[in-house]
């Protein structure tokens, strides 16, 4: 099956207005549905229509019919109609468009496929009509029961945490584990952020993790987008929002899924061989379905195009999604210039979280206190033994850790916008706000620390402190400096998935030259408590440093062919997914269940 998932014109409407285009193709048996509402406006016009097919950048059809030789002249000139219409009719056996599709076409996910109409006058060969439609097979690497699994395991990863950091103590392992899981999340997510040529599949793929960044799909016509945009039209303000029909008829036609040459159509065909003459005697007189067809001269032809929501996307428009950042966020119904305001919003709705969370903890500290048994037990629970306000700290701190990266990135990536002057200023903010909490934090871990490790005294040991356990536990006393170089990665991945943009190139080259040197030095210095720590921490870094290294295959100048591009990017995401799994695993390791199996076994 194959069914029309997007319509846009490829040139400004003359000759017909679209106002819906759906079309399915059943394999099965040769059969086409349609639900179609157009309008054809002008009058006396002789056109030859071509019809362009491309799927992964091949071309199996690109034919240029001439309408008056067609259902014996009747449509030309083209009469002035409104149509509305909806059928199904099954195809002559002349004409199988399953023997021009490759089989790959039915199967793959994300298919990168559009057919293109183009109406052409007779004499003056001026375009008076261009008409895109991506197809898509049903498949999709988007997956909202992954979106929906991914989070459980972080609230499975979360519980344990919060337990083991009571109960343990500063060098609890969930809590940990916790971070490595979001940070491998939120590692899925900025990979779809460069400026690359992505294949949908993996695209569609990044996308199950953008709820890690804080960008939750909503719709762009949403209370939280709306109010957005208002904001920037009062306070200067002036790009476009995103649309309510989604992100793939606004992109670039160079990029997937349009993938169109270079030199633009090839002017070959294979369907040369094939009488349209003949298809259109064979095509079944007795149809039956809905339709209006009225030979009144349209009058509004205005309101065809606006209430119908297809836009006109040329190269000089400036409606087109670049690469990365633009098209990632239009997916999920957030236009560009909306990405760092959403960012803020929801920042504010997690940090109200955060606090109600530590406040109601507050209060049940302090009430089980008051009783006999509170005043027996609590002191002698690890994370608590110094009292709440360390551990309270302790778990601000994580949720810092945690808002970082996406408020680094499109914090950058604003003050590249020269949108609103109240983003900008919020941006900057926000930006403050981050580093106020979360750099004194750096400073205290590491001052007791480089004394020791500049004077290389061996075995030198601070005792753990709850309030900066997130910083100190994961690491040996000696190797505590390894915080350095995390913490210099993360702003320069944001400073150069942001600000270079428009050089994905360069972008990929830099964060797989970042993800090398992160994988060398861990495993040089080994700067984990235990070697198991380690091992898996190697694993995450190759992981990192592999599906990098893939990803510049993507660049634009590089030009690589449709069909390769989707294959590697299924295999980083086969990467990335095995990396969710293996973490998710050792979450349950964590949790003790090893145990319980290994007692049931014997």
């Amino acid at each position: 099956m194959a069914v029309t998932s997007s319509v846009s014109y490829c040139a400004p409407p003359e000759e017909i207005l679209v106002q819906q285009l759906d079309l399915i193709y059943f394999k099965a048996n040769n059969s086409i549905s349609f639900n179609v509402s157009a309008a054809s406006v002008l009058s006396d016009v002789n056109v030859t229509a071509n019809i362009y097919l491309n799927i992964y950048g091949m071309q199996p059809v690109n034919e240029t019919i001439d309408l008056c030789k067609l259902f014996g002249g009747i449509i030309c000139p083209l009469p002035q109609y409104n149509f509305t219409g909806a059928d199904s009719l099954t195809l002559p056996s002349s004409f199988s468009i399953t023997s021009h599709l490759p089989g790959i076409a039915y199967v793959i996910p994300d298919l990168e496929a559009f057919m293109q109409l183009t109406l052409i006058e007779v004499g003056t060969n001026n375009v008076k009509a261009c008409v895109q439609a991506t197809i898509s097979n049903g498949w999709s690497m988007r997956q909202y029961a992954v979106e929906w699994a991914t989070a459980a395991i972080a609230f499975l990863a979360l519980a344990l945490a919060l337990w083991q950091s009571v109960t343990t103590g500063a060098l609890a392992l969930a809590p940990i584990r916790l971070l490595d899981l979001l940070g491998l999340y939120q590692t899925i997510a900025i990979s779809g952020l460069l400026g690359l040529d992505y294949p949908s599949a993996y695209t569609a793929f990044a996308l199950n993790f953008s709820w890690a960044l804080g960008l939750f799909a909503q719709s762009a016509t949403s209370p939280m987008q709306t109010s957005i945009n208002n904001m920037r039209r009062l306070t200067g303000g002036n790009s476009d929002d995103a649309s309510s029909a989604g992100a793939t008829q606004f992109v670039n036609r160079k990029l997937s899924p349009y993938n169109i040459p270079q030199g633009g159509a090839s002017s070959t065909s294979s369907l040369s061989s094939i009488s349209l003459a003949k298809i259109a005697a064979e095509m079944p007189t007795n149809v039956t379905g809905s339709y209006t067809l009225l030979r009144s001269p349209v009058e509004n032809a205005t309101s065809l195009i606006s209430d119908g929501g297809v836009a006109v996307v040329t190269a000089q428009s400036s409606n087109v999604l670049q690469a990365g950042i633009p098209i990632y966020v239009n997916s999920i119904g957030i236009a560009t210039a909306d990405a760092f305001m959403t960012i803020f919003l929801v920042g504010l709705i997690y940090l109200a979280v955060v606090l109600a969370a530590l406040a109601l903890g507050f209060a049940l500290y302090h009430g089980a206190r008051r009783t006999a048994w509170g005043q027996r037990n609590l002191p002698k629970l690890p994370g608590l033994e110094a009292g709440y306000l360390p551990f309270a700290h302790a778990w601000g701190l994580r949720a810092a850790l945690v808002a970082v990266i996406p408020i680094l990135v499109f914090t950058f990536y604003q003050w590249t916008l020269k949108d609103s002057w109240l983003s900008d200023l919020l941006s900057v903010f926000t930006l403050i706000a981050i580093m106020v909490f979360v750099l004194p934090a750096f400073y205290l871990t590491l001052r007791p620390h480089l004394p020791r490790v500049l004077a290389r005294t061996a075995n030198a040991t601070v005792p753990a402190s709850i309030s900066l356990s997130p910083l100190t536990a994961p690491f040996l006393s000696e190797r505590i400096y390894y915080l350095i170089p995390l913490l210099l990665s993360v702003v320069v991945k944001a400073l150069v998935t942001a600000f270079g943009h428009a050089h994905g190139f360069a972008q990929s080259i830099i964060i797989t030259v970042i993800d090398g040197f992160l994988l060398l030095s861990l495993c040089v210095l080994k700067p984990h408590r235990t070697r198991h720590a380690d091992v898996l921490h190697g694993y995450l870094a190759i992981v990192r440093f592999v599906c990098s290294g893939l990803l510049i295959a993507f660049a634009e100048s590089i030009q690589l062919m449709a069909i390769p591009r989707t294959a590697i990017g299924i295999v980083v995401a086969v990467i990335f997914a095995i990396a969710v799994i293996v973490m998710f695993f050792n979450i349950l390791v964590n949790m003790g269940l090893w145990k319980l199996v290994k007692f049931v076994v014997c």
